[in-house]
């Protein structure tokens, strides 16, 4: 138990049940005043996700809320060029000074936007509306367009529907056989390895698909280790095999989907010796993998980010898609498609109106209807709302040229955006730059003006967890003098911008805007009030209201999407007649070997908070560079010795860390530090054409030694 938050008003003792701040998960936590002004992190064991369990990051929580980790004053940047303390009046006026001159000089589209995956319900919300009715720009996105868009494209398009999982995480354990491809959840969110366990105790069998012989790969009944980039070649080799040896379920292929004869032929073009080639896993390991898929009567494929970060990545998804409905195991009891969601609220940020094709309650900003019924309850035209603008890289790529001035709230893309030394440069670029957040951020370093902002212990407010489970936060801690809300932000800004009427500060009156909003909407909340959240645990969206003047009950939420039909126009899934096609970038003489990244279990996304906490420190203090001995031997490198990794875009340098765990054609680099560590200096912008989702996990390097 972590000791190190401040700030607290109530009396020692009284616990306040609340979430953690990091990943999609959304571990139930107690908080506790303990006196001294500190507060105690423990554990919650009547949330059904975590079960009273917390990983390190969970348990030190606390410890980025203590002074001297965070920030406590409002920044500007002085004549001399230094960041200085400035009273809030000051570093708002300066802002909105810096839009309005941006916006009069170059247009509304010259201020750009960009969210996070960690932000709440009602602040994306808020930052949405207030990008599109104050600001009056198209460029507004999030970084949540780098973590879950290719599998949020591919399973629209499959199921008319996207939520992470259609199914609560209990049902993990009951199923008979889980696929889990390019996820690592002993690292990325352990409390949720205990669902894999119970699911092998059961009986059940677990199939982990990673190039690297990770702590998750190796719990697993059967590790395939293909080549980066090659997943959907693997899936449609593993479809192929179960049209050759007779497993499709005809009955609910004919009468639940549609477009199987397409997507039967594309897989037919992938045989299983082709398929050995392209991805290194051999026909024994691939057949094995259809028999264990097959065998049982429910099963579930859950990826994550190794199959959705790549230029094909909507693709590669719908790959393993078609692989649930070639074999009936999607719309039934325990069997189905999930995304393995990974930012706090990565669910919820993608549907309330941050992204930039989307508005509340996940409608589509082209589809008139949805403009209406949001212009109506925001009180405006439809006609004034802008169209949808650029995805996040392309907006970060447009700094400097099309888009002159940028509000960040939440992200800190000078780590975690690709080609990372391009996008710094870009930020670097603008004419003005302002940056809300806990910490002073790689990001905020740059900033022409850093406001403070309260985070998860400091305020209440909603998150969907990746189960599509909205929850409630609880404000358990009082701010330091000088911190005030990201709402309090957006109201302060929107009235020095004219707009002195719909920016509530207080977060239950924005949701209780948003509810109204996403009514009827693919992501309806108008069901969900603060009072059930806080009485149920958590509710399920969708969730619609009685309609008005109905005495029936409230709707009780949706645990399980899919079971009588999927979300389509005729209720019929899709099938996606999908290919291979080589990653944007293959190896060559130059460039000789493949790079992937990922995360540590120490350290969360760009690192920005938990870099603060001693603890996480001294279990994950840097980047490195993970490789295999016959690799290291060829470069004669020692553990530990600094290795330069040079793309097309830049170099880092890490120690050498040397594991038979890797592929020998493969390097791995965490990507949670700056620096001449950062990983994203290597990674590849390429673009999936559907999601907008840049190759974060694959693109050609050569490795060096580095000499001192």
């Amino acid at each position: 138990m972590q000791n190190t938050g401040t700030h607290t008003t109530a009396a020692p003792g009284a616990a306040t049940p609340t979430h953690c701040p990091y990943c999609a998960l959304q571990c139930g936590m107690n908080l506790t005043p303990v006196g001294g002004g500190t507060v105690e992190v423990s554990e919650r064991a009547d949330f059904p996700v975590n079960r009273g369990a917390l990983c390190g990051k969970g348990r030190t929580a606390a410890a980025v809320l203590a002074p001297g980790a965070r920030l406590t004053s409002p920044l500007v940047r002085s004549d001399d060029g230094a960041l200085v303390p400035a009273g809030w009046d000051e570093a708002l006026d300066r802002i909105a000074g810096n839009l309005e001159r941006t916006r009069a000089q170059y247009g509304a589209d010259a201020l750009g936007v960009f969210g996070g995956g960690g932000l709440t319900n009602e602040k994306a919300y808020a930052l949405g509306k207030f990008a599109r009715l104050v600001l009056g720009t198209s460029q507004i996105d999030y970084n949540g367009r780098f973590c879950m868009s290719s599998a949020a494209a591919a399973g629209t398009r499959a199921f008319g529907l996207d939520r992470g999982l259609p199914f609560p995480l209990e049902d993990v354990p009951k199923t008979g056989c889980v696929i889990l491809v390019g996820s690592n959840p002993a690292e990325t969110m352990p409390p949720s390895l205990r669902y894999f366990t119970e699911l092998r105790e059961n009986g059940g069998t677990l199939i982990v698909v990673d190039p690297r012989r990770t702590k998750t790969a190796e719990q697993a009944d059967l590790h395939l280790a293909p080549r980066p980039g090659t997943d959907l070649a693997l899936a449609l080799g593993m479809l192929h095999l179960v049209v050759a040896e007779g497993r499709v379920d005809e009955v609910y292929v004919e009468e639940r989907t549609s477009g199987w004869e397409e997507a039967r032929a594309a897989a037919m073009a992938h045989w299983p010796e082709h398929v050995e080639r392209i991805t290194g896993v051999s026909v024994p390991e691939l057949r094995e993998a259809v028999r264990l898929f097959c065998a049982p009567k429910a099963a579930m494929v859950l990826t994550a980010r190794g199959p959705e970060q790549q230029a094909k990545g909507t693709d590669t998804v719908g790959a393993w898609i078609n692989l649930c409905l070639a074999t009936g195991r999607a719309g039934r009891p325990l069997s189905g498609y999930g995304c393995l969601t990974g930012q706090g609220n990565g669910q919820g940020g993608r549907e309330h109106g941050q992204k930039a094709d989307q508005l509340p309650g996940y409608r589509k900003l082209t589809d008139p209807a949805a403009r209406r019924h949001v212009a109506e309850v925001w009180g405006v035209d439809p006609d004034a709302l802008p169209g949808p603008g650029r995805s996040a890289y392309e907006l970060l790529d447009a700094l400097g040229t099309d888009i002159k001035s940028l509000l960040v709230m939440g992200s800190n893309p000078v780590v975690s955006a690709p080609r990372a030394a391009h996008i710094e440069g870009r930020l670097r670029s603008l004419d003005f730059l302002a940056v809300c957040d806990l910490v002073l951020s790689e990001t905020a370093e740059l900033a022409d003006v850093v406001l403070p902002v309260t985070q998860w212990a400091e305020e209440t407010g909603t998150t969907t967890n990746l189960e599509g489970r909205v929850l409630l936060r609880r404000r358990a801690i009082t701010p330091p003098e000088g911190v005030r809300g990201d709402l309090e932000v957006l109201h302060g800004l929107a009235g020095r911008l004219g707009v002195e009427k719909g920016f509530p500060t207080e977060p239950e009156e924005v949701f209780e805007e948003l509810r109204r909003a996403s009514a009827g909407g693919p992501a309806d909340y108008s069901g969900i009030d603060y009072r059930r959240l806080a009485e149920e645990n958590g509710v399920f969206w969708p969730c619609p209201a009685p309609p008005a003047g109905d005495d029936a009950e409230p709707h009780p939420g949706t645990p399980r999407l899919f079971l009588d039909r999927f979300a389509t126009e005729d209720g019929q899934a899709r099938f996606a007649p999908v290919t291979h096609r080589p990653s944007a970038e293959e190896p060559d003489d130059e460039y000789p070997v493949l790079l992937t990244t990922g995360r540590v279990v120490a350290q969360y996304q760009s690192g920005a908070q938990t870099r603060r906490v001693a603890e996480l420190n001294a279990a994950a203090p840097g980047p490195f560079v993970e490789l295999h001995p016959r690799l290291a031997a060829r470069l004669g490198a020692a553990e530990g010795d600094p290795l330069a990794v040079v793309s097309r875009r830049g170099r880092a340098v890490a120690p050498a860390r040397i594991t038979t765990g890797i592929r020998p054609d493969t390097v791995f680099m965490p990507f949670h530090w700056p620096g001449e560590g950062r990983a994203n200096t290597l990674t590849n912008p390429a673009l999936d054409p559907t999601s907008r989702m840049p190759e974060f996990k694959v693109c050609a390097v050569r490795v060096e030694t580095v000499t001192s």
